[in-house]
């Protein structure tokens, strides 16, 4: 039975460290929620560690400076984590071979970046889709167009047999009011279509071990005293659960039409519906981060 709170503060005592998704929980694409900063930081205080976890593709320095921007401070967190870091990991590994077909913004450029700590990683070229060995997609060149537009070249893709190595598994992000379409759309549908799709962001295990090695670093924590946060149903709360972690549903962010008129309040019938139709149970669930 998922337990329905209205502060963090309630259940912060059960646990040690939280990894805590930033999109829809910390900030809306725009600015920082004041109340889910000051809930962190009051977790920090009573001597937790905070775990950005993100399906963010940016290596976690420009998220850093991106959460920054949007007046997220440093004092409510310790340490990133990023679906980005976790595949280009796996990209310098050679996933989906040297010559790679690039699918994305150009402020995801970053992604390409040399890591520094492996000893012989590959040497990645960007090339044409003709030319490809494989596919580094970290979302569409246009988040409002239709995933669709990208058929006549998945086709051609697939026919070739080439990997996709996805960057972001979110489907979609709300920038304010916005609804905007994520690499984890352009990897549904190249799999709908018969290619196939690597992942390393939540749900997915890759970006969880990431997390915990990077929150052992700073301290050893059981799993029994890690709380995931999100307001991903099918990212952060099927990907805590996944991993054996307690979980706090955010219903105020990607889910907040289904739960009613009041975000800060998630209504107990539609919630219950709602997750009877995900056929998930979150360890609790709370309208806002607070």
């Amino acid at each position: 039975m998922t337990e329905i709170i209205q502060s963090l503060s309630q259940i912060a005592d059960r646990y040690e460290a939280v990894f805590c998704d930033l999109w829809g929980c910390l900030h809306n694409g725009h600015t920082a929620y004041p109340a889910a900063v000051e809930a962190l930081r009051g977790f920090r205080r009573r001597g937790g560690v905070v775990v950005l976890l993100t399906n963010s593709p940016k290596p976690r320095r420009e998220v850093e400076k991106q959460i920054a921007r949007m007046d997220v401070p440093a004092d409510c967190w310790d340490v990133i984590a990023t679906s980005g870091d976790s595949a280009r990991m796996a990209m310098f590994q050679g996933a989906v071979g040297r010559r790679v077909w690039f699918v994305g913004q150009p402020h995801d450029l970053a992604f390409f970046e040399p890591l520094k700590i492996l000893e012989d990683p590959v040497q990645i070229e960007r090339v044409g889709l003709r030319e490809a060995e494989g596919i580094v997609c970290c979302g569409p060149e246009d988040p409002h167009a239709d995933p669709s537009v990208y058929r006549p070249d998945f086709l051609f893709a697939r026919q070739q047999g080439l990997k996709m190595l996805c960057a972001n598994p979110d489907i979609v992000v709300d920038r304010g009011p916005v609804r905007e379409w994520c690499a984890g759309a352009l990897a549904q549908l190249y799999e709908e279509m018969g290619g196939e799709a690597l992942y390393f962001g939540k749900p997915h295990p890759p970006v969880y071990d990431l997390a915990r090695r990077r929150l052992a670093k700073l301290r050893p924590v059981e799993d029994s005293r890690i709380l995931c946060i999100g307001d991903g149903i099918r990212t952060d709360i099927l990907g805590g659960i996944g991993e054996g972690l307690d979980t706090l549903f955010v219903t105020g962010g990607l889910a907040a039409a289904e739960m009613g008129p009041d975000v800060e309040n998630p209504d107990p019938a539609r919630l219950a519906a709602f997750l009877a139709r995900e056929q998930l149970s979150p360890t609790a669930a709370i309208g806002r981060l607070r």
